[in-house]
């Protein structure tokens, strides 16, 4: 363990096996992640969000879900509530998907162990519009990179992009290493982009964040954003958000006037180095001929980030 990382007498027990072989290997694992970002201590969070399909766990990651959940309670039960991401099967339809048996399976197996342990299924990542919106200020251990950043930017919460296993440990001991956007001075915008068109379309929005999100490239460069013609909406801000951390691995982004930390932009700008660029119509324009078109569409398919009930009623 690094001498670095102060612990409480809490952390130490749970370490040592005081609290249950589940919380010692979640201590354990956290201990690892915060080495490796040079945190020096842990916060506690509040709630986490799982990703857990299968298709990501294989058959070593059920097999420890299976063991961790296999031990005594409440040693094997999450501290704090625990909602999980989708799954990676619909038990309703995948006969007629020809999705094979021994997938159902595995996600059966996935979802007793993962009840054990105490773990809501939502199978959502929207839970933010869905169930438990976090609060300004709210730490978090969220795994899916869309709440995350929705989390981190619309509600002004803390969480960093938790990996499976991270996300599972924090809903284990209640903690998270202290690094990244735990820490206020990595909150700070390192890019300026002023908008010259504003999205007319939730693809619109999607593209928009792709572009930043390319733009931006780094998961320690922080956008900020000036020029909206008016605050946008909650789907909106989503499928920008999701594009934005998908194409950019950004975590966290503020919007003049709109997202709570930027209702003054300079609250949100870091000291030096901000860059500053324009996005037009034309790089809307640029992006969506940048796909390949095709003549016939096959299979059209709903993903990541789910609709939500408006906009499934629109």
């Amino acid at each position: 363990m690094s001498e670095k990382i102060r612990l409480t007498n809490y952390e130490k027990e749970m370490l040592a096996g005081e609290h249950g072989i589940p919380r010692r290997w979640a201590m354990e694992q956290q201990i690892q992640v915060a080495g490796f970002f040079d945190a020096e201590d842990f916060v506690e969070v509040s709630q986490a969000h799982i990703m857990c399909d299968t298709e990501s766990l294989g058959e070593a990651g059920i097999e420890q879900l299976e063991y961790l959940a296999g031990q005594p309670e409440p040693d094997c039960k999450v501290a704090i509530p625990t909602v999980t991401d989708p799954r990676g099967l619909d038990m309703r339809l995948y006969q007629k998907l020809n999705q094979p048996e021994a997938f159902a399976e595995r996600e059966r197996r996935a979802v007793r162990a993962l009840r054990r342990m105490g773990i809501l299924m939502t199978d959502t990542c929207i839970n933010y519009q869905t169930i438990s919106p976090p609060s300004f200020g709210q730490r978090l251990a969220f795994g899916d990179t869309g709440s995350a950043i929705y989390a981190n930017s619309v509600f002004g919460a803390r969480t960093n992009f938790e990996g499976g296993p991270a996300a599972l440990a924090a809903a284990l001991t209640g903690r998270v290493p202290r690094y990244g956007c735990h820490l206020m001075e990595n909150r700070k915008a390192t890019r300026v982009f002023h908008i010259e068109h504003h999205p007319k379309t939730l693809s619109d929005w999607g593209a928009l964040g792709a572009i930043l999100g390319k733009k931006t490239g780094s998961y320690w460069s922080i956008p900020a954003i000036t020029g909206f013609e008016k605050s946008p909406a909650s789907d909106e801000l989503k499928h920008f958000g999701a594009a934005l951390a998908s194409f950019g691995s950004v975590p966290l982004f503020h919007v003049e006037g709109v997202t709570p930390e930027a209702l003054d932009i300079r609250n949100v700008l870091a000291p030096a180095h901000i860059d500053h660029a324009t996005i037009n119509v034309m790089d809307i324009r640029d992006f969506y001929a940048s796909f390949q078109r095709f003549d016939k569409v096959d299979v059209v398919v709903f993903a990541a980030p789910q609709l939500s009930l408006f906009e499934i009623q629109h």
